[in-house]
Protein backbone atom coordinates (compact mmCIF):
# COMPACT_ATOMS: atom_id res chain seq x y z
CA UNK A 1 0.00 0.00 0.00
CA UNK A 2 1.66 3.26 -0.93
CA UNK A 3 2.38 6.17 1.68
CA UNK A 4 -0.49 8.71 1.87
CA UNK A 5 0.50 12.39 1.17
CA UNK A 6 0.55 13.08 4.66
CA UNK A 7 2.63 9.75 5.45
CA UNK A 8 5.27 11.62 2.93
CA UNK A 9 5.47 14.87 4.05
CA UNK A 10 5.91 13.64 7.49
CA UNK A 11 8.93 12.01 6.64
CA UNK A 12 10.55 14.80 4.13
CA UNK A 13 10.18 17.29 7.08
CA UNK A 14 11.51 15.17 9.84
CA UNK A 15 14.40 14.05 7.56
CA UNK A 16 15.64 17.70 6.51
CA UNK A 17 14.61 19.33 9.90
CA UNK A 18 14.49 16.60 12.68
CA UNK A 19 11.74 18.73 14.51
CA UNK A 20 10.71 19.03 17.75
CA UNK A 21 7.40 19.00 17.12
CA UNK A 22 5.34 18.42 14.04
CA UNK A 23 2.01 17.77 13.19
CA UNK A 24 0.78 17.55 9.34
CA UNK A 25 -3.09 18.57 9.64
CA UNK A 26 -5.35 17.47 6.82
CA UNK A 27 -8.03 20.09 6.15
CA UNK A 28 -9.20 18.35 2.71
CA UNK A 29 -12.64 17.33 4.19
CA UNK A 30 -13.13 21.61 5.01
CA UNK A 31 -12.33 22.05 1.37
CA UNK A 32 -14.58 19.63 -0.43
CA UNK A 33 -16.39 20.69 -3.75
CA UNK A 34 -14.63 23.80 -3.65
CA UNK A 35 -11.53 24.96 -5.91
CA UNK A 36 -8.61 22.62 -5.88
CA UNK A 37 -10.84 19.48 -4.87
CA UNK A 38 -9.01 16.16 -6.42
CA UNK A 39 -11.25 14.51 -4.70
CA UNK A 40 -7.97 12.57 -3.21
CA UNK A 41 -9.07 13.65 0.06
CA UNK A 42 -5.31 14.80 0.24
CA UNK A 43 -5.53 18.77 -1.43
CA UNK A 44 -5.46 20.77 1.53
CA UNK A 45 -3.23 20.42 4.47
CA UNK A 46 -2.08 22.82 7.37
CA UNK A 47 1.66 22.01 8.98
CA UNK A 48 2.47 22.74 11.99
CA UNK A 49 6.76 22.98 12.57
CA UNK A 50 8.76 23.56 15.41
CA UNK A 51 12.65 23.13 14.91
CA UNK A 52 15.76 24.49 15.80
CA UNK A 53 17.25 24.65 11.84
CA UNK A 54 14.50 27.81 11.57
CA UNK A 55 16.73 30.19 14.57
CA UNK A 56 17.93 32.97 12.83
CA UNK A 57 15.99 32.78 9.83
CA UNK A 58 12.87 34.71 8.47
CA UNK A 59 9.55 33.80 8.14
CA UNK A 60 9.22 33.69 5.01
CA UNK A 61 12.89 32.08 4.44
CA UNK A 62 11.30 29.33 7.14
CA UNK A 63 7.94 28.93 4.81
CA UNK A 64 10.82 28.48 1.36
CA UNK A 65 13.00 25.90 3.37
CA UNK A 66 9.51 23.88 4.20
CA UNK A 67 8.41 24.09 0.71
CA UNK A 68 11.82 23.22 -0.53
CA UNK A 69 12.14 19.92 1.58
CA UNK A 70 8.55 19.15 0.19
CA UNK A 71 9.46 19.13 -3.18
CA UNK A 72 6.99 18.69 -6.17
CA UNK A 73 4.00 17.87 -3.47
CA UNK A 74 3.27 21.93 -3.20
CA UNK A 75 1.36 23.46 -5.99
CA UNK A 76 1.40 19.78 -7.43
CA UNK A 77 -0.05 17.25 -5.88
CA UNK A 78 -1.27 19.41 -2.60
CA UNK A 79 -3.46 22.67 -4.22
CA UNK A 80 -3.23 24.39 -0.60
CA UNK A 81 -0.57 24.40 2.28
CA UNK A 82 -0.55 26.15 5.46
CA UNK A 83 2.73 26.38 6.91
CA UNK A 84 3.04 27.52 10.69
CA UNK A 85 6.69 27.34 11.08
CA UNK A 86 8.48 28.10 14.76
CA UNK A 87 11.67 27.27 16.93
CA UNK A 88 11.88 25.76 20.17
CA UNK A 89 12.86 29.03 21.71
Amino acid sequence: MANSVAQEMEALLREAFAPSKLEIINDSAKHSGHSGDDGSGESHFTIVIESASFAEVSRLERQRMVNRALGDIPGQRVHALAIKVSTPA
